[in-house]
């Protein structure tokens, strides 16, 4: 699955996008409660907004609209305010009411425990899913957080990517490790296989920031989620002591 390495250059900023699977089932979700009474999946999300998606049926929202509703995962509820950014069929870009009480709330409902809490090991059971062949590992935590660990032929470590957020960590055999941000994500329409676009701005050197945020993530993974060999890969390249 080699198509997700093209690099494209404009002016300062190296945007880079990557082709990878997508888990079918979303466990994230938004119940909108003005305008219309739909629910839609959380495509992404993070501290200050997220990408909302329906399967079916439309929606009435317009740019600049304020959409109010609840979002949910696993039992928890967070009731929230958004501004509309930008629609795309049933697609929709918000923005989260900038509050300091609701900045603590949703700081709250995507802590580093609650991810954890809510991560699968998508390879242990594969649920019928359609895997890239080099694609040996796979953690998922719904919106916030994905893990994916490639290997060779040989079934050694060849590069993983830690998508956390808004925040993007990859290690290369060959390039080493860097940094980016997650500008845009979009599902694919492809009659095999379930993917997602995502679409990276490379940061210039490696981001200490995001660096820490994948070291605490991948510091409290369950053990028995990945191969004692798999953790020690991650924390020697992820420089974690």
């Amino acid at each position: 699955m080699e198509n997700h390495l093209s690099l494209i250059k404009t002016g300062y900023q190296d945007i880079e996008k990557r082709i990878l699977p997508r888990f079918p089932f979303n466990y994230l979700t938004f119940k909108a409660q003005n305008g219309a009474e739909r629910v839609f999946a959380v495509k992404d999300i993070s501290f200050t907004g997220m990408q909302l998606s329906l399967k079916d049926g439309g929606h009435p929202y317009k740019i600049g609209e304020t959409v109010h509703g609840e979002l949910h995962w696993r039992g928890a509820v967070l009731d929230l305010k958004a501004e509309v950014k930008w629609v795309h069929g049933q697609r929709l870009g918000v923005k989260f009411s900038d509050t300091p009480a609701f900045e603590e709330e949703i700081k709250g409902f995507l802590s580093i425990d609650n991810i954890i809490k809510g991560m699968k090991a998508l390879h242990q059971s594969r649920m019928d899913l359609d895997f890239p062949s080099d694609l040996e590992y796979w953690l998922q935590a719904d919106g916030p957080v994905e893990v994916f660990v490639w290997t060779h032929h040989d079934r050694e470590i060849s590069r993983f990517q830690l998508i956390m957020m808004e925040s993007f960590v990859e290690y290369q055999d060959g390039k080493g490790l860097k940094s980016g941000r997650v500008l845009t994500k979009r599902d694919l329409d492809t009659p095999l296989v379930q993917e997602d676009e995502f679409v990276f701005e490379m940061d210039e050197t490696l981001d200490d920031e995001r660096l820490i945020f994948a070291q605490n993530i991948v510091t409290k993974i369950p053990e028995g989620f990945l191969p004692e060999h798999v953790f020690d890969f991650l924390r020697l390249k992820l420089r974690i002591s």
